[in-house]
């Protein structure tokens, strides 16, 4: 998992590809429509999404195998927690045409991100994740963008670089 600002993107992703992708969030706002915006092929899709925050026992806890999550919220906050994939309980096994696999939501979880438009966070297929968590405690609507990239495609991309 990665937990960082936008100011500190090429720490972790460089090349033309990369750049784009970083364009194109930067390009986003909360006007932006919902919906999938594709990038790089199958290989990197976007999707803009707006929904209201719920409380810890109204999420659950995912981890997918083919993408790798970039999320960012573009109007709002966001919690978002994070365990290991591999500490989890698996409540629904991997769905290979989703690519998801849920988990049962543990007592406690091992950390926990306040989302906001200045931060970003990617997790990785070992990342077990679970957002649409209130901040604040009390339920609020946001605006946010998971950019999906394809494992591969990435291991591909940072290792050429």
């Amino acid at each position: 998992m990665i937990v960082d600002i936008f100011e500190n993107w090429a720490l972790y992703f460089s090349g033309d590809a990369w750049k784009a992708v970083l364009e194109f969030l930067a390009n986003l706002d909360e006007n932006s429509a919902d919906g999938e915006y594709p990038l790089i092929g199958n290989d990197v899709f976007a999707r803009v999404m707006s929904y209201q925050t719920k409380s810890s026992n109204e999420v659950a806890f995912e981890a997918h195998k083919e993408y790798i999550d970039i999320q960012t919220v573009l109007a709002g906050a966001e919690g978002m927690a994070w365990q290991p994939a591999s500490s989890m309980t698996v409540s629904q096994p991997y769905d290979a045409a989703k690519d998801v696999e849920f988990y049962l939501m543990p007592p406690t979880f091992s950390l926990r991100v306040d989302l906001t438009k200045e931060k970003f966070v990617a997790f990785f297929p070992s990342d077990a994740h679970a957002g649409q968590l209130h901040v604040e405690g009390m339920p609020a609507w946001i605006k946010k963008v998971v950019v999906k990239v394809r494992t591969s495609y990435y291991l591909k991309t940072s290792i050429s670089q």
